[in-house]
């Protein structure tokens, strides 16, 4: 069992899992659960129907005619993958998750998001793929029959440490899902950070030892003026994170105006009163951080 960070941060259940392998002699029921790897790893961790299954890849992979890498490519080219995440998808989404299931990590700056945008543009979906999975990268950390696996919750060699803190806001627990379970929706999570290169806020997923937890979205632009922000002549700002909204007349009832999450930026000499309103109107606050 892993203690410290990667349990209190979600991540343990990946940190405690040895990456799965085919290697030769592997039996019917090993090579199922490699299949399995593949479609939750390349996925998302989201549910596959039969139906939407790629039954004709599976099949050569069992034969012994694909690699565990050109399976993935298969998965990945797949009217499942591009109907969940580039057709419905901002490109930069789309970009983000192409990262994330192909690589195991987050794009480590602008260059990388803008070369794999100009890929898109002029070479169109099935390009941008095989971009991950041909490259050095890829055969480096995964070769030709390791199933992908997350690797960016970890420091890396040549990687910085603002694509460690971003992983956690990709990578919200085993448990998560990329199609339908992302706080962020549709949206990109990254994007801006990514741009600019500036680090995140680690904060553990619901559910760790920090209670009630959560992954949060930013703040709509513009958030600092409507919310009053730096209206005092000290000039700071904290976020103030909730989830949880019940009504406060009903025991372990939730009210219909239940949100996920809500953030608010609110100025130093605001902070009680803002931290009081929140408790007597039934929320539950996950972090308060400077900005």
């Amino acid at each position: 069992m892993v203690f410290g960070p990667a349990s209190r941060l979600g991540v343990s259940l990946f940190e405690e899992t040895e990456p799965m392998e085919l290697t030769p002699g592997r039996s019917e029921e090993e090579v199922e659960s490699i299949i399995r790897a593949v479609y939750r790893q390349v996925l998302g961790n989201a549910y596959v129907m039969e139906s939407e299954r790629a039954s004709i890849p599976e099949s050569q992979f069992k034969r012994g005619e694909l690699s565990v890498r050109e399976f993935v490519r298969a998965v990945a080219k797949s009217s499942v993958y591009s109907s969940r995440f580039f057709e419905t998808c901002p490109r930069y989404r789309f970009i983000e998750l192409n990262f994330k299931h192909l690589l195991g990590r987050t794009p480590d700056g602008l260059e990388e998001m803008r070369a794999h945008s100009t890929i898109l543009d002029t070479q169109g979906f099935e390009a941008e793929i095989d971009a991950y999975l041909d490259s050095d990268e890829y055969q480096d950390a995964y070769g030709e029959n390791i199933v992908p696996y997350y690797r960016g919750y970890k420091t890396q060699p040549g990687r910085n440490m603002v694509g460690f803190t971003h992983m956690f806001a990709m990578l919200r627990g085993a448990s998560s899902s990329d199609f339908k379970g992302s706080v962020s929706g549709k949206e990109p999570i990254l994007n801006k950070h990514v741009i600019q290169e500036t680090p995140l806020p680690v904060i553990p997923p619901s559910g760790g030892s920090a209670g009630n937890s959560w992954s949060f979205q930013e703040p709509a632009l513009g958030a600092r003026s409507r919310q009053g922000a730096g209206a005092t002549s000290e000039g700071k700002v904290f976020r103030i994170e909730v989830t949880g909204y019940r009504s406060p007349s009903k025991v372990n009832r939730v009210s219909k105006f239940r949100r996920s999450n809500q953030v608010y930026l609110v100025p130093f000499n605001k902070l009680s009163q803002e931290y009081q309103r929140i408790h007597a109107s039934g929320g539950v606050i996950s972090s308060i951080t400077p900005v």
